[in-house]
């Protein structure tokens, strides 16, 4: 095992970095009247973006990211 240890603010070495945008969208600028109320808006984005694959691969795909790992 050897740790890598990766830079700070770097997006494309952690592409799940690059999908906080899409979900908080559904919570800026907004007050919750409970953390209820939070969750279950957050709970409907992560649905929503579930289903819409396209907009995540479109955010965490890089051209020079391989497309499977080679495992042999």
């Amino acid at each position: 095992m050897h740790l890598l240890f990766l830079p700070s603010h770097s997006p494309e070495l952690q592409p799940a970095e690059r999908l906080w945008p899409l979900s908080n969208e559904p919570l800026a600028n907004r007050v919750f009247n409970s953390l209820d109320e939070l969750q279950d808006v957050q709970a409907e984005r992560c649905r929503w973006l579930q289903a819409h694959p396209e907009i995540i691969r479109g955010r965490t795909s890089f051209h020079w990211w391989p497309s499977s790992l080679d495992t042999t």
